[in-house]
């Protein structure tokens, strides 16, 4: 693993986000969080298998998230596949990721972006 800091990890990749935040509601599968993302988002098809496993393997080289092991995995889990949780550690990317998105929000706000019509 890479040892990393919170802060050389920002800004997120909005897929890495979503991973994370998806894994903040309990140890999920691979697929499982392709599912949750689209119901996240509203929209299908955004997180690849391909790519979600080459985050996957980011995000555990980072330590932001863990494989579960085999013996710690939800009663009604498929042998086939792999769960992962997030770490501690992912836990405060996240939360700092999130503090960054409510900066951002709370200036665009200033400047009125977020009202319809222009911006001031």
């Amino acid at each position: 693993m890479t040892e990393r800091t919170v802060d050389a990890l920002l800004p997120l990749k909005p897929d890495v986000f979503t991973i994370l935040l998806v894994l903040l509601d309990g140890d999920c599968h691979g697929y499982g969080m392709i599912k949750a993302a689209e119901e996240r988002r509203g929209r299908k098809g955004e997180l690849q298998p391909g790519a979600l496993y080459r985050l996957l393997k980011q995000l555990l080289d980072d330590g932001m998230i863990a494989e579960v092991p085999p013996d710690d995995a939800p009663p009604d889990a498929d042998d086939r596949r792999r769960y992962y949780r997030i770490t501690g550690f992912g836990r405060s990317v996240a939360a700092a990721e999130a503090r960054r998105m409510a900066e951002l929000v709370e200036i665009s706000t200033q400047h009125r972006l977020l009202e319809d019509g222009e911006p001031s």
